[in-house]
């Protein structure tokens, strides 16, 4: 069974989206921990926008497919923060918070275009959405869900990490056992729908507030 011409074209229209997505979200976490000390990322050539320096083979096709996904996980030597758990947690959550920022930085320039060009850009709505209209589409969407994604609190995702700044030292150690099974436990969800189930209302929830802030910043509400 293989793909139709508009299944490749609307990938494709989905790369340039995917790329960013996944190359900011990890310079995020990068910078982040270089400004709280470690210099780790940035020595192993992390602290870039480049992709290939990035991507994860297996976060990348579920991402670019299913709409969520990951990135080669940024290496942090915490023996450099001054408070590890507090900073540790900050790290984790700059890259989500760099999805986040993505998408609301487009949602505003979309407001200003609707709101300087509003009779061009309902023709070119009312007529078909544009490649163009589709990559600012994605643009949102997919940090959005990244974003979200990542926040899950199963290792090695981002979530994680926060978690296991408030988990005792006891506990530790059961908890990082499941980040050898992660990626497993990830797909098994998946396929049971159960991560959708958990992204779903949170991904509604953040594209209304988008749709909002284009809206109010084009003078439509």
């Amino acid at each position: 069974m293989g793909f139709s011409r508009l299944d490749i074209a609307n990938l494709l229209l989905r790369l340039p989206a995917l790329l960013w997505a996944l190359s900011f979200h990890e310079f995020c976490h990068g910078y982040v921990a270089h400004m709280l000390g470690d210099d780790t990322a940035a020595r192993q050539g992390r602290l870039t926008l480049n992709p290939l320096r990035h991507l994860d083979p297996i976060g990348t096709i579920t991402l670019l497919v299913l709409g969520f996904g990951w990135a080669k996980p940024v290496q942090i030597n915490s023996r450099y923060f001054k408070n590890p758990r507090r900073d540790i947690a900050l790290v984790s959550l700059a890259g989500a918070a760099g999805n986040f920022l993505s998408a609301l930085v487009v949602a505003i320039v979309c407001g200003i275009v609707v709101r300087l060009y509003r009779p061009a850009v309902f023709y070119i709505l009312g007529r078909s959405m544009s490649s163009a209209g589709m990559v600012i589409v994605n643009l949102m969407t997919l940090n959005i869900g990244l974003g979200i994604f990542n926040l899950i609190p199963i290792p090695p995702l981002d979530g994680s990490r926060v978690l296991s700044t408030f988990l005792p030292v006891s506990a530790l150690r059961g908890y990082y056992f499941l980040e050898r099974w992660g990626i497993i436990i990830i797909l098994i969800l998946s396929y049971a729908g159960i991560i959708g189930r958990i992204m779903d209302p949170l991904f509604g929830m953040a594209l209304t507030f988008l749709t909002r802030v284009i809206l109010f910043i084009g003078g439509i509400m």
